[in-house]
Protein backbone atom coordinates (compact mmCIF):
# COMPACT_ATOMS: atom_id res chain seq x y z
CA UNK A 1 0.00 0.00 0.00
CA UNK A 2 3.23 2.22 0.68
CA UNK A 3 4.41 1.56 -2.14
CA UNK A 4 1.42 1.82 -4.33
CA UNK A 5 1.00 5.64 -2.48
CA UNK A 6 3.94 6.44 -3.19
CA UNK A 7 3.80 5.76 -6.65
CA UNK A 8 1.02 8.16 -7.41
CA UNK A 9 2.53 10.61 -5.30
CA UNK A 10 5.52 10.52 -7.31
CA UNK A 11 3.62 10.77 -10.60
CA UNK A 12 1.67 13.90 -9.05
CA UNK A 13 4.56 15.36 -8.41
CA UNK A 14 6.38 15.43 -11.96
CA UNK A 15 2.58 16.24 -13.34
CA UNK A 16 2.69 19.53 -11.36
CA UNK A 17 6.25 20.50 -12.33
CA UNK A 18 5.00 19.37 -16.33
CA UNK A 19 1.75 21.64 -15.81
CA UNK A 20 3.84 24.89 -14.17
CA UNK A 21 5.98 24.69 -17.28
CA UNK A 22 3.37 24.07 -20.13
CA UNK A 23 1.43 26.99 -17.89
CA UNK A 24 4.58 29.40 -18.49
CA UNK A 25 4.87 28.64 -22.52
CA UNK A 26 3.15 31.21 -23.86
CA UNK A 27 3.45 30.41 -27.36
CA UNK A 28 2.21 26.55 -26.30
CA UNK A 29 -0.73 28.43 -25.02
CA UNK A 30 -1.41 30.82 -27.37
CA UNK A 31 -1.63 28.18 -29.81
CA UNK A 32 -3.60 25.84 -28.01
CA UNK A 33 -6.08 28.43 -27.55
CA UNK A 34 -6.07 29.95 -30.99
CA UNK A 35 -6.13 26.91 -33.18
CA UNK A 36 -9.93 25.63 -32.04
CA UNK A 37 -11.21 29.01 -32.50
CA UNK A 38 -9.57 29.16 -36.15
CA UNK A 39 -11.10 25.71 -36.55
CA UNK A 40 -14.32 27.00 -35.47
CA UNK A 41 -14.81 29.69 -38.03
CA UNK A 42 -13.40 27.72 -40.71
CA UNK A 43 -15.85 24.86 -40.70
CA UNK A 44 -18.63 26.84 -39.22
CA UNK A 45 -18.65 29.80 -41.45
CA UNK A 46 -15.69 29.41 -44.24
CA UNK A 47 -16.47 25.96 -45.66
CA UNK A 48 -19.60 25.24 -47.38
CA UNK A 49 -19.88 22.89 -50.76
CA UNK A 50 -23.06 25.29 -51.64
CA UNK A 51 -22.04 27.36 -54.54
CA UNK A 52 -21.35 31.13 -54.32
CA UNK A 53 -20.34 33.95 -56.39
CA UNK A 54 -19.69 31.37 -59.26
CA UNK A 55 -18.32 33.29 -61.86
CA UNK A 56 -20.13 32.13 -65.78
CA UNK A 57 -21.01 33.31 -68.98
CA UNK A 58 -23.46 33.31 -71.49
CA UNK A 59 -23.60 33.30 -75.47
CA UNK A 60 -26.43 34.88 -76.14
CA UNK A 61 -27.35 34.07 -80.17
CA UNK A 62 -30.88 34.67 -79.46
CA UNK A 63 -31.00 38.54 -78.15
CA UNK A 64 -34.63 38.57 -77.26
CA UNK A 65 -36.57 39.06 -74.21
CA UNK A 66 -37.22 35.53 -73.62
CA UNK A 67 -33.46 34.90 -73.66
CA UNK A 68 -32.66 37.51 -71.29
CA UNK A 69 -35.21 36.79 -68.73
CA UNK A 70 -33.73 33.08 -68.78
CA UNK A 71 -30.35 34.71 -68.22
CA UNK A 72 -31.96 36.56 -65.26
CA UNK A 73 -33.95 34.06 -63.61
CA UNK A 74 -30.40 31.85 -63.36
CA UNK A 75 -28.83 34.91 -61.96
CA UNK A 76 -31.51 34.94 -59.59
CA UNK A 77 -30.85 31.73 -58.04
CA UNK A 78 -28.62 33.84 -56.17
CA UNK A 79 -25.75 31.15 -56.68
CA UNK A 80 -23.65 33.07 -59.62
CA UNK A 81 -21.81 36.69 -60.74
CA UNK A 82 -23.21 38.88 -63.14
CA UNK A 83 -22.63 37.02 -66.23
CA UNK A 84 -20.10 37.67 -68.83
CA UNK A 85 -21.37 38.08 -72.16
CA UNK A 86 -19.78 36.73 -74.77
CA UNK A 87 -19.78 36.78 -78.95
CA UNK A 88 -18.68 33.80 -79.99
CA UNK A 89 -18.15 30.33 -78.69
CA UNK A 90 -14.13 30.34 -78.65
CA UNK A 91 -14.63 33.17 -76.54
CA UNK A 92 -16.81 31.08 -73.86
CA UNK A 93 -14.59 28.10 -74.07
CA UNK A 94 -11.58 30.31 -73.54
CA UNK A 95 -13.13 31.69 -70.29
CA UNK A 96 -13.61 27.86 -69.17
CA UNK A 97 -10.15 27.39 -69.88
CA UNK A 98 -8.78 30.03 -67.85
CA UNK A 99 -10.81 29.51 -64.81
CA UNK A 100 -12.71 32.96 -65.59
CA UNK A 101 -15.91 31.06 -66.17
CA UNK A 102 -17.35 27.85 -64.04
CA UNK A 103 -20.11 27.48 -67.11
CA UNK A 104 -21.51 28.68 -70.63
CA UNK A 105 -24.83 29.04 -71.41
CA UNK A 106 -25.63 29.02 -75.41
CA UNK A 107 -29.03 30.47 -75.62
CA UNK A 108 -29.63 29.23 -79.76
CA UNK A 109 -31.26 31.88 -82.61
CA UNK A 110 -34.46 30.03 -82.30
CA UNK A 111 -35.07 29.88 -78.55
CA UNK A 112 -37.54 32.57 -78.85
CA UNK A 113 -39.36 31.04 -81.79
CA UNK A 114 -39.47 27.47 -80.36
CA UNK A 115 -40.86 28.58 -77.06
CA UNK A 116 -43.56 30.46 -78.47
CA UNK A 117 -44.69 27.66 -80.89
CA UNK A 118 -44.74 24.87 -77.71
CA UNK A 119 -41.83 23.34 -78.92
CA UNK A 120 -38.78 22.11 -76.72
CA UNK A 121 -36.35 25.10 -77.25
CA UNK A 122 -32.96 23.68 -76.30
CA UNK A 123 -30.10 25.40 -74.82
CA UNK A 124 -26.14 23.99 -74.33
CA UNK A 125 -24.59 24.24 -70.86
CA UNK A 126 -20.93 23.73 -70.87
CA UNK A 127 -19.94 23.07 -67.14
CA UNK A 128 -16.09 22.97 -65.80
CA UNK A 129 -15.87 19.40 -64.24
CA UNK A 130 -12.67 19.92 -62.71
CA UNK A 131 -15.17 19.97 -59.53
CA UNK A 132 -17.26 17.44 -59.98
CA UNK A 133 -19.47 18.21 -56.83
CA UNK A 134 -19.95 21.92 -58.05
CA UNK A 135 -20.72 21.03 -61.71
CA UNK A 136 -23.14 18.70 -60.48
CA UNK A 137 -24.64 21.26 -58.50
CA UNK A 138 -25.01 23.93 -60.89
CA UNK A 139 -26.22 21.45 -63.89
CA UNK A 140 -29.25 21.19 -61.59
CA UNK A 141 -29.77 24.47 -60.44
CA UNK A 142 -29.92 25.60 -64.14
CA UNK A 143 -32.08 22.21 -64.99
CA UNK A 144 -34.28 23.49 -62.26
CA UNK A 145 -34.89 27.22 -63.33
CA UNK A 146 -35.04 25.61 -67.40
CA UNK A 147 -37.51 23.06 -65.75
CA UNK A 148 -40.41 26.50 -64.24
CA UNK A 149 -39.54 28.75 -67.00
CA UNK A 150 -43.23 29.30 -68.66
CA UNK A 151 -44.38 32.16 -70.26
CA UNK A 152 -48.07 33.29 -71.27
CA UNK A 153 -50.26 30.69 -73.39
CA UNK A 154 -47.35 27.82 -73.41
CA UNK A 155 -47.09 27.93 -69.36
CA UNK A 156 -51.25 26.60 -69.42
CA UNK A 157 -50.52 24.01 -72.69
CA UNK A 158 -46.96 22.76 -70.90
CA UNK A 159 -49.14 22.43 -67.03
CA UNK A 160 -51.12 20.37 -68.96
CA UNK A 161 -48.58 18.08 -70.94
CA UNK A 162 -46.26 18.48 -67.84
CA UNK A 163 -43.85 18.92 -70.75
CA UNK A 164 -40.80 21.12 -69.68
CA UNK A 165 -40.37 24.12 -71.80
CA UNK A 166 -35.95 24.10 -71.86
CA UNK A 167 -34.37 21.38 -72.81
CA UNK A 168 -30.94 21.76 -71.02
CA UNK A 169 -28.34 19.61 -72.88
CA UNK A 170 -25.64 19.51 -70.35
CA UNK A 171 -21.61 18.95 -71.19
CA UNK A 172 -18.77 18.34 -68.37
CA UNK A 173 -15.41 19.92 -69.69
CA UNK A 174 -11.82 18.88 -68.26
CA UNK A 175 -13.53 15.64 -65.87
CA UNK A 176 -16.56 14.68 -68.38
CA UNK A 177 -17.55 12.06 -66.29
CA UNK A 178 -17.11 13.83 -63.12
CA UNK A 179 -14.53 11.20 -61.21
CA UNK A 180 -14.28 12.29 -57.77
CA UNK A 181 -10.74 10.98 -57.70
CA UNK A 182 -9.65 13.16 -60.11
CA UNK A 183 -10.54 16.55 -58.23
CA UNK A 184 -8.23 15.57 -55.25
CA UNK A 185 -5.36 13.76 -57.25
CA UNK A 186 -4.98 16.67 -59.30
CA UNK A 187 -3.77 18.48 -55.98
CA UNK A 188 -1.94 15.56 -54.28
CA UNK A 189 1.63 16.78 -55.00
CA UNK A 190 0.85 20.06 -53.34
CA UNK A 191 -0.66 18.68 -50.35
CA UNK A 192 2.55 16.08 -50.08
CA UNK A 193 4.78 19.28 -50.47
CA UNK A 194 3.04 21.12 -47.98
CA UNK A 195 3.46 17.98 -44.84
CA UNK A 196 6.96 17.55 -46.05
CA UNK A 197 8.30 21.38 -46.55
CA UNK A 198 6.50 22.46 -43.65
CA UNK A 199 7.19 19.44 -41.03
CA UNK A 200 11.41 19.17 -42.44
CA UNK A 201 12.33 22.65 -42.26
CA UNK A 202 10.25 23.26 -38.94
CA UNK A 203 13.13 22.04 -36.86
CA UNK A 204 16.17 22.93 -38.27
CA UNK A 205 16.99 26.21 -36.50
CA UNK A 206 15.45 24.99 -33.55
CA UNK A 207 17.11 21.99 -33.61
CA UNK A 208 20.47 23.70 -34.18
CA UNK A 209 19.88 25.49 -30.94
CA UNK A 210 18.96 22.45 -28.83
CA UNK A 211 21.71 20.30 -29.87
CA UNK A 212 24.05 23.07 -29.08
CA UNK A 213 25.40 23.21 -32.55
CA UNK A 214 23.97 27.08 -33.07
CA UNK A 215 27.27 28.25 -31.83
CA UNK A 216 28.99 27.35 -34.22
CA UNK A 217 27.04 27.65 -37.61
CA UNK A 218 27.07 31.35 -36.30
CA UNK A 219 30.80 31.00 -36.41
CA UNK A 220 30.80 30.28 -40.10
CA UNK A 221 31.68 32.83 -42.54
CA UNK A 222 27.96 32.90 -43.90
CA UNK A 223 24.92 35.99 -43.30
CA UNK A 224 21.94 34.73 -41.75
CA UNK A 225 20.67 34.53 -45.69
CA UNK A 226 23.00 31.90 -46.57
CA UNK A 227 22.30 30.01 -43.71
CA UNK A 228 18.24 29.52 -44.57
CA UNK A 229 19.32 29.39 -48.02
CA UNK A 230 21.64 26.32 -47.37
CA UNK A 231 19.27 25.27 -45.21
CA UNK A 232 16.53 24.58 -47.87
CA UNK A 233 18.80 23.29 -50.78
CA UNK A 234 18.59 19.45 -50.18
CA UNK A 235 14.73 19.50 -49.09
CA UNK A 236 14.13 21.10 -52.99
CA UNK A 237 15.72 17.39 -54.36
CA UNK A 238 13.82 15.66 -52.08
CA UNK A 239 10.64 17.42 -52.84
CA UNK A 240 10.91 17.02 -56.60
CA UNK A 241 11.69 13.42 -55.58
CA UNK A 242 8.07 13.63 -53.93
CA UNK A 243 6.65 15.53 -56.83
CA UNK A 244 7.50 13.05 -59.70
CA UNK A 245 6.13 10.28 -57.60
CA UNK A 246 2.93 11.67 -56.82
CA UNK A 247 2.24 12.35 -60.63
CA UNK A 248 3.84 9.18 -62.05
CA UNK A 249 1.94 6.86 -59.62
CA UNK A 250 -1.27 8.93 -60.39
CA UNK A 251 -0.87 8.04 -64.12
CA UNK A 252 0.27 4.27 -63.81
CA UNK A 253 -2.46 3.50 -61.03
CA UNK A 254 -5.13 5.48 -61.94
CA UNK A 255 -4.10 6.66 -65.73
CA UNK A 256 -4.47 10.22 -64.93
CA UNK A 257 -1.48 11.62 -66.64
CA UNK A 258 -0.74 15.72 -66.60
CA UNK A 259 -2.47 17.12 -70.37
CA UNK A 260 -0.30 20.03 -69.99
CA UNK A 261 3.33 20.89 -70.17
CA UNK A 262 5.65 18.92 -67.77
CA UNK A 263 8.49 21.37 -68.21
CA UNK A 264 5.51 24.05 -66.88
CA UNK A 265 4.70 22.02 -64.00
CA UNK A 266 8.18 21.39 -63.29
CA UNK A 267 8.96 24.77 -63.33
CA UNK A 268 6.44 26.17 -61.38
CA UNK A 269 6.89 23.49 -58.52
CA UNK A 270 10.42 25.49 -57.68
CA UNK A 271 8.76 28.64 -56.73
CA UNK A 272 5.90 26.61 -54.42
CA UNK A 273 8.52 24.30 -52.58
CA UNK A 274 11.07 27.31 -51.75
CA UNK A 275 8.12 29.28 -50.28
CA UNK A 276 6.93 26.32 -48.08
CA UNK A 277 10.58 25.10 -46.92
CA UNK A 278 10.38 29.20 -46.24
CA UNK A 279 7.49 28.91 -44.00
CA UNK A 280 9.30 26.09 -42.18
CA UNK A 281 12.12 28.21 -41.90
CA UNK A 282 10.54 31.38 -40.34
CA UNK A 283 8.90 28.62 -38.05
CA UNK A 284 11.87 27.37 -36.56
CA UNK A 285 13.28 31.08 -36.66
CA UNK A 286 10.53 32.09 -34.50
CA UNK A 287 10.37 28.55 -32.14
CA UNK A 288 11.60 28.49 -28.67
CA UNK A 289 11.98 24.80 -28.97
CA UNK A 290 10.70 21.93 -30.95
CA UNK A 291 7.44 21.68 -29.53
CA UNK A 292 6.24 24.86 -30.17
CA UNK A 293 7.65 24.47 -33.57
CA UNK A 294 5.55 21.46 -33.76
CA UNK A 295 2.29 23.19 -32.92
CA UNK A 296 3.18 25.89 -35.01
CA UNK A 297 3.75 23.84 -38.24
CA UNK A 298 0.50 22.08 -37.41
CA UNK A 299 -0.96 25.94 -37.22
CA UNK A 300 -0.06 26.10 -40.72
CA UNK A 301 -0.45 22.77 -42.76
CA UNK A 302 -4.64 22.75 -41.56
CA UNK A 303 -5.52 25.95 -42.78
CA UNK A 304 -3.25 25.62 -46.09
CA UNK A 305 -5.17 22.52 -46.82
CA UNK A 306 -8.26 23.91 -46.03
CA UNK A 307 -8.17 28.02 -47.65
CA UNK A 308 -6.17 26.89 -50.12
CA UNK A 309 -8.81 24.73 -52.27
CA UNK A 310 -7.43 21.06 -52.63
CA UNK A 311 -10.45 20.26 -50.70
CA UNK A 312 -12.71 22.42 -51.07
CA UNK A 313 -13.37 25.69 -53.82
CA UNK A 314 -12.02 28.52 -52.83
CA UNK A 315 -14.03 30.26 -54.98
CA UNK A 316 -16.80 30.14 -52.54
CA UNK A 317 -15.63 30.82 -49.44
CA UNK A 318 -16.57 34.75 -48.10
CA UNK A 319 -14.49 37.62 -48.85
CA UNK A 320 -11.80 38.19 -45.92
CA UNK A 321 -11.49 34.45 -45.73
CA UNK A 322 -10.73 34.02 -49.10
CA UNK A 323 -8.13 36.65 -49.16
CA UNK A 324 -6.34 34.97 -46.02
CA UNK A 325 -5.59 31.75 -48.49
CA UNK A 326 -4.28 33.51 -50.95
CA UNK A 327 -1.12 34.44 -48.73
CA UNK A 328 -0.80 30.29 -48.64
CA UNK A 329 1.48 29.12 -51.15
CA UNK A 330 -0.54 25.95 -51.35
CA UNK A 331 -3.46 28.01 -53.26
CA UNK A 332 -1.49 29.10 -56.11
CA UNK A 333 0.39 25.78 -56.57
CA UNK A 334 -2.93 24.17 -56.63
CA UNK A 335 -4.56 26.90 -59.69
CA UNK A 336 -1.14 26.27 -61.89
CA UNK A 337 -1.43 22.38 -60.73
CA UNK A 338 -5.13 21.99 -62.05
CA UNK A 339 -4.15 24.25 -64.85
CA UNK A 340 -1.50 22.15 -66.13
CA UNK A 341 -2.89 18.72 -64.97
CA UNK A 342 -6.57 18.86 -66.06
CA UNK A 343 -6.57 21.98 -69.04
CA UNK A 344 -3.59 21.31 -70.95
CA UNK A 345 -1.49 24.36 -69.60
CA UNK A 346 2.01 25.66 -70.53
CA UNK A 347 3.97 27.94 -68.72
CA UNK A 348 2.68 30.99 -70.02
CA UNK A 349 -0.79 29.75 -68.73
CA UNK A 350 0.91 29.45 -64.66
CA UNK A 351 2.89 32.53 -65.08
CA UNK A 352 0.72 34.38 -62.39
CA UNK A 353 0.83 31.50 -60.00
CA UNK A 354 4.78 31.44 -60.43
CA UNK A 355 5.23 35.36 -59.81
CA UNK A 356 2.99 35.37 -56.83
CA UNK A 357 5.30 32.62 -55.37
CA UNK A 358 8.37 33.89 -56.03
CA UNK A 359 7.10 37.18 -54.31
CA UNK A 360 5.62 34.76 -51.16
CA UNK A 361 8.91 33.29 -51.07
CA UNK A 362 11.42 36.37 -51.31
CA UNK A 363 9.14 38.21 -48.66
CA UNK A 364 9.05 35.21 -46.14
CA UNK A 365 12.82 34.80 -46.30
CA UNK A 366 13.34 38.35 -45.66
CA UNK A 367 11.61 37.83 -42.45
CA UNK A 368 13.33 34.88 -41.54
CA UNK A 369 16.30 36.84 -41.80
CA UNK A 370 15.62 39.96 -40.06
CA UNK A 371 14.08 37.49 -37.53
CA UNK A 372 17.34 35.73 -37.43
CA UNK A 373 19.88 38.96 -37.28
CA UNK A 374 19.67 39.71 -33.70
CA UNK A 375 20.45 36.23 -32.94
CA UNK A 376 23.15 35.97 -35.35
CA UNK A 377 24.99 39.30 -33.32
Amino acid sequence: MTRRRGFWSNVAAVAYRESLVVRHDKAFVGIVLVQPVMMLILFGVALSNRPANVPWAVLDRSQSALSRRLVSEVLTTGYVRPPVLVQSYDAGWRLLREEEATMLLVIPRDFRRDVERGGRARVQLLLDGSDPLTAARLGAYVGRVATHFETGRVARRLRETAERPIDVRQRFWFNPTLDDHQFFLAALAGMLLTNLCLSATSLSIVGERESGTYEQMLALPTSSTEIVLGKLVPYVVVSYAVTLFATIASGLVFGYWPTGSWLALLGVTLPFVLASLAIGALTSALAQNSVQAVFITVFFIMPSFVLSGVMFPYQFMPHGIREIGGLLPLRWYQIALRRIIDRGAGFGDVLVPFAVLSVLFLALVAVTRWRMRPRLG
